[in-house]
């Protein structure tokens, strides 16, 4: 009975709006209770019982599993039935270096190409993530966190950049958003904000692509750190 816990949570958050599409509000939906761990990695999630608690038909939940199994949320096994991405600490660390080196080549063109506007942006974001309070909406804080990132891979001007990070990034969405939230790493996340915001408004490539690259490595370092957490505290709860 407790596996089904989250389809009567879905059922109380209610029901899909009309404002956008069907797929995408379901995606949403599904998006953030994945980031916030009410949809366990892990987890099968059968269709029919996810569209049932969400109020819609197959077809647009097929389509917003489509949107989801592209961002790594969601994969299939053999029998096509979907369930929580559980992917590895190694398979995570192997996709953040690659990340990395995406954003520390987007950093560096981005001193060449950047407008005023999108330094200045930059400059908000960073100085508004550090002045946010302790108890933040973490998936707010994380939007934030990942428009900060976007904005300078954007100023970079380069589209198979731009296409290759979005690949990359779409499928790290539930690693980031575990390494923005650890509170314990948060003082040296924010430093490392301030450290890139700067080097790119002084235009200083090779600062920036350093600053950009080590700011991945402390993502790394931070999901395992979170990984661990979650281990010791499963271990509790199962003494």
């Amino acid at each position: 009975m407790r596996e089904n816990l989250w389809a009567n949570e879905l059922k109380e958050f209610g029901a899909v709006g009309p404002r956008r599409s069907l797929s995408e509000e379901a995606a949403d939906t599904l998006r953030e209770f994945i980031l916030l761990g009410k949809l366990a990695p892990g987890l099968p999630v059968p269709e029919r019982d996810l569209a049932e608690a969400l109020g819609i038909s197959r077809t647009p939940l097929k389509e917003a599993l489509r949107i989801l199994e592209i961002e790594g949320l969601i994969v299939y096994g053999p029998t096509r039935r979907p369930r929580v991405a559980d992917p590895s600490l190694e398979e995570l660390a192997e996709n953040l270096t690659v990340l990395g080196a995406l954003e520390a080549l987007a950093g560096e063109l981005a001193c060449a190409h950047a407008t005023e506007s999108e330094i200045g942006r930059v400059t908000e974001l960073c100085e508004r993530m550090a002045d946010a309070p302790v108890q933040t909406d973490p998936l707010e804080f994380f939007g934030w966190d990942m428009e900060f990132h976007q904005t300078i891979v954007r100023a970079a001007r380069n589209a198979p950049l731009l296409e290759t990070h979005n690949l990359y990034n779409a499928r790290l969405w539930r690693a980031r958003f575990i390494s923005s939230k650890l509170r314990t790493g948060r003082d040296s996340t924010l430093g490392q904000h301030e450290d890139i915001a700067d080097a790119l408004r002084h235009r200083d490539a090779a600062e920036t692509a350093r600053h950009m690259r080590r700011h991945l490595e402390t993502a790394i370092s931070n999901v395992a750190k979170a990984q661990e957490q979650l281990k010791r505290t499963s271990d509790t709860d199962g003494t």
